[in-house]
């Protein structure tokens, strides 16, 4: 003889199954839950780094390494490869960095590789390169320099 579900559709099924069938459900949405580690942004090789030295133009490190994650706002002589690993422990939870690279490339005035730096979590803060601020162009003045100005006897 076969039952049929009433509206519910579980009344034709035994507890036990229907245990089953909630587990199923509730051990398919937990599977969508993604915990294992995201790579975020620039995709680092040894090998591709290792060709930028001190003294490289601007062109080649383009054609080496690609499009810069970021340049730095004032003079664009720095450039940062930014490369983050995040995991999420549900969809909807904000994702934690667990790692985090980021390469900055140096250069001088004509724009020639100066040094390299490589940067991590252990360094500081997580690198924020949207940031709400605008650094001003230009360098400090001493106190000396300040007094200077001041006084009018700064040569134009």
């Amino acid at each position: 003889m076969v039952r049929l579900m009433d509206a519910a559709g579980f009344s034709g099924i035994r507890k036990g199954a229907r245990l089953a069938l909630v587990g199923a459900a509730l051990g398919l949405g937990l599977a969508a839950c993604n915990s294992e580690p995201q790579m975020r942004g620039y995709v680092f090789d040894e090998k591709l780094l290792n060709e930028v030295k001190p003294g490289t133009d601007a062109q080649k490190v383009l054609q080496i390494m690609g499009t810069p994650s970021t340049v730095s706002t004032v003079g664009n002589q720095t450039w940062y490869y930014i490369s983050q690993v995040t995991t999420q422990k549900l969809a909807f939870m904000k994702p934690t960095i667990v790692d985090q690279r980021v390469t900055a490339i140096y250069f001088s005035k004509n724009m020639k590789v100066e040094r390299i730096a490589s940067y991590g979590l252990q360094d500081g803060v997580v690198f924020d390169f949207v940031s709400r601020t605008t650094p001003t162009g230009g360098s400090e003045l001493s106190l000396i320099k300040q007094l200077i100005g001041a006084a009018g006897l700064a040569s134009q």
